[in-house]
């Protein structure tokens, strides 16, 4: 009884806060805003590399082809570990076993000819300087297939940061101008929300050759806030 005696004014007071915390809403809903978009961007070097690379193996069976590529494939991971890699940023991406067909005209069209075994990794370096020698060190190792390099950003909110400001100038700023043509003026922020967008710069896959000059170039990181203000006429 206690106890009971104890709670019934929290619960009366959670009661009666209730329809006010709705009633606050509702007003809130009923504010004349205007929502506009802001808009900034902002370079930076990247940091990091994705790249995903792999060794493919031929034989006339599946089990000598397996074998093949399951050897080749050691040998390209031993080859990564060497060059600096850890484990955590070497990761089996693909893994395939399937036959080879015959597709030259005649009877034996669609015959089966053999196994083909591949086996793709996609590696992160977080060297940028150290890309150049770790895509030899990999084609020296046996890697048949090099591609898909990908140069990001491995803290990009904090590179954002000297963007945001200018987000919320341009929203501001946009703001300004259609509160000053529909003859009102804006009071305050009631909703903001924040969305960005990478640049992405890119290599093609390629078949292995001989290491290229890696070229990271600069990353664009664009940012887009929504904010709604208070409309008042």
């Amino acid at each position: 009884m206690t106890l009971l005696r104890w709670m019934l004014p929290f619960a009366a007071a959670a009661l009666m806060s209730a329809p006010a915390a709705a009633q606050d809403t509702a007003n809130l809903r009923l504010v004349p805003r205007l929502t506009v978009t802001g808009e900034a961007s902002v370079t930076t070097e990247p940091d990091l590399a994705q790249i995903r690379t792999g060794v493919t193996s031929q034989a006339k069976t599946a089990k000598e082809a397996a074998e093949a590529n399951a050897k080749a494939a050691q040998s390209l991971v031993a080859a990564l570990r060497a060059a600096g890699l850890d484990d955590k940023d070497i990761q089996t991406t693909r893994l395939t076993l399937q036959p080879s067909y015959d597709n030259s005209p005649g009877p034996a069209r669609g015959r089966i000819t053999g196994f083909m075994a591949s086996n793709q990794v996609t590696i992160k370096v977080r060297d940028i300087a150290k890309l150049a020698d770790i895509i030899d060190r990999a084609v020296s190792a046996g890697a048949t297939d090099i591609g898909s390099i990908d140069f990001m950003v491995s803290a990009p909110s904090q590179a954002l940061d000297r963007a945001r400001d200018g987000a919320m100038a341009d929203a501001r700023r946009k703001a300004e101008i259609y509160a000053k043509a529909a003859g009102a003026t804006l009071g305050k922020v009631l909703t903001l929300s924040e969305d960005h967008a990478t640049a992405e710069p890119m290599l093609m896959a390629t078949r292995a050759a001989a290491a290229p000059p890696i070229m990271p170039g600069e990353k664009t990181l664009k940012l887009t806030v929504t904010v709604s203000y208070e409309l008042r006429s």
